[in-house]
């Protein structure tokens, strides 16, 4: 499906104050032993964090693009969202939307059927999330049981949600348009994290948190979604019996799932030059930068 070189990652622990200056050990394959697929989160890591650019990858993306190696999309957005961007990337592989909500892929990117998928528009869509507006009723519920103010998605005007996320207004559309997550703030009094958790757990949900907003979701993640596609592209080379060599970029904690199932998981400097906490992972490669700069010399000091 694609033909490339690319350099099969022998990965060893990184304490919590390691970068990359000094790049891990690894050695070239060809790609009919080995192929890689590229996992990344957007907001804060392949998009900077306050203008949503990915101009500072743009070495990396080409890189990638020259070799056909897959970028996957993997974000809290919409596929509102998504679908424009991945025009302005170029981008027509497969992409999972609403932290492992759903994953759509091109309608004739697989030559098989996949059964537990529908069409939707030029998408096959997998479905993995819990309804929004089920979501939507659990937190107005768990609102009510804790006595303390959650404020959603579904709460907030286009500029409210443009002003908090620094999103245009029509991105901040774009935004609004859930199908499977709902972000959420808490307001006034604060609820302890375990009490929040256990409110939503009794729902039978799981929350996470980003770059800017605490998530309310289905028993899905990241992570699930992302195995889930790869069963696809497994089975889509198993004839031929090459491995598949995951590499994840991410930067907050809802990308822990996603990156606990690559084989290269790298963490991207938050905006302020430190690292998300409670994402230690063995292998952990750590990008010496914020965003799309730290993706950026992170993928090319691992493809070349």
């Amino acid at each position: 499906m694609y033909s490339c070189r690319v350099r099969t990652i022998t990965r060893h622990p990184i304490s919590s104050g390691e970068n990359m200056a000094k790049p891990t050990t690894a050695h070239s394959n060809d790609c009919n032993t080995s192929r890689l697929i590229v996992l990344t989160d957007l907001d804060g890591t392949l998009l900077d964090s306050e203008t949503y650019s990915f101009d500072a990858a743009t070495a990396a993306l080409d890189a990638l693009r020259a070799r056909s190696i897959p970028v996957i999309l993997v974000s809290s957005k919409t596929r509102a969202e998504i679908e424009p961007l991945r025009s302005r990337l170029h981008n027509n592989h497969p992409f999972i939307v609403e932290n492992g909500g759903a994953v759509l892929i091109p309608s004739a990117y697989f030559p098989f059927p996949i059964t537990d998928a529908i069409t939707s528009g030029p998408y096959l869509v997998i479905g993995l999330g819990t309804p929004y507006t089920r979501l939507r009723q659990a937190l107005k519920d768990i609102e009510r049981d804790l006595g303390v103010p959650l404020r959603g998605y579904g709460d907030m005007s286009v500029d409210e949600v443009a002003r908090r996320t620094g999103l245009s207004f029509e991105d901040a559309t774009l935004a609004k348009q859930r199908d499977y997550d709902e972000p959420f703030i808490v307001e006034g009094q604060e609820s302890t994290e375990q009490t929040l958790a256990q409110a939503i757990a009794e729902q039978g949900l799981r929350w996470t948190t980003g770059d800017r907003f605490h998530h309310l979701m289905g028993v899905h993640d990241k992570g699930a979604a992302v195995r889930r596609l790869i069963d696809c592209y497994r089975h889509n080379v198993r004839q031929a019996q090459p491995s598949l060599t995951m590499l994840a970029l991410g930067n907050s904690l809802n990308d822990l799932p996603m990156l606990a199932v690559a084989d290269t998981p790298i963490l991207v400097q938050l905006a302020d030059g430190t690292y998300a906490a409670g994402l230690d992972l063995p292998g952990l490669i750590r990008a010496p930068a914020p965003g799309p700069a730290g993706w950026n010399q992170a993928v090319l000091s691992l493809i070349r």
